[in-house]
């Protein structure tokens, strides 16, 4: 888990962890998610602060509760994050781009050429791979 930092509320950054995780698949479907108690102590926070962000993940459909065992990842919803930061992503930073390029007269395959690019520059950085 990574550290909070002072960019939000500590649930919300709680509760963004949680779906990050859930996200790339660290905690997958039906896997009991760390009780509030649990979270409360990791993060050095008050137990209400991490209950309420098992209450965002909750009413986003994310984790769903079993009565007297905790909480869990509710079938669905890595698909539904994955989603939903997709449409994020293409409104947030495509759509910019693509009106930008065309503003500029830059093309498809230009545009695609200097995408290319910088994914080739990212894999070099980070020595990951597409």
């Amino acid at each position: 888990m990574s550290l909070l930092d002072d960019g939000g509320p500590i649930f919300a950054q709680i509760a963004a962890e949680l779906a990050n995780q859930i996200a790339d698949g660290t905690v997958g479907e039906g896997e009991r998610v760390a009780s509030s108690n649990e979270l409360a102590a990791f993060y050095r926070v008050n137990p209400a602060t991490a209950a309420r962000s098992l209450t965002v993940l909750s009413d986003e459909g994310l984790v769903e509760k079993r009565r007297g065992v905790g909480m869990f990842v509710a079938q669905g919803a890595r698909d539904r994050l994955v989603q939903a930061r997709r449409r994020r992503f293409a409104d947030r930073y495509v759509r910019p781009l693509v009106v930008e390029a065309a503003r500029l007269g830059i093309g498809l395959d230009e545009l695609l050429g200097l995408v290319r690019e910088e994914l080739a520059s990212a894999e070099v950085t980070t020595g990951g791979g597409a």
